[in-house]
């Protein structure tokens, strides 16, 4: 089965480990030991390879290796295509709110003029 991808972008970023390793990549190319450090106590080196692995194959990193040195680096390009595809859903819900928005301030306004108050003190 081929995945399109946009879907292994998404499944890749679904995991929070994941979205930790690629925060820790935004500041900078990072070997494979350095990003796994903060998960050690809750995992292995080898379910960290895994989640490496996942986020490679998503195109979302890209790793090398330079001796015994394996660095890593964000591959911010790709997420390009998931960044467009949210954008348009942004739009949406801006648009969305701005109408309701301006429907609440009609409301609003309408009740508040029904409470005024007249002279004597009496509601109109």
């Amino acid at each position: 089965m081929q995945t399109d991808q946009l879907s292994l972008t998404f499944s890749a970023l679904a995991d929070p480990t994941r979205r930790a390793i690629l925060a820790q990549l935004s500041g900078g190319e990072a070997s494979v030991t350095d990003l796994a450090k903060p998960f050690l106590k809750d995992m292995s080196l080898p379910a960290i390879t895994k989640h490496l692995k996942v986020l490679e194959r998503a195109g979302l990193i890209t790793k090398t290796k330079e001796a015994q040195w394996r660095p890593c680096k964000l591959n911010a390009e790709a997420l390009k295509d998931a960044t467009e595809w949210m954008e348009q859903y942004r739009i949406f819900w801006e648009e969305s709110l701005d109408r309701l928005d301006e429907y609440l301030k009609t409301v609003t306004s309408q009740n508040n003029k029904k409470n005024k108050p007249t002279k004597k003190g009496k509601k109109s």
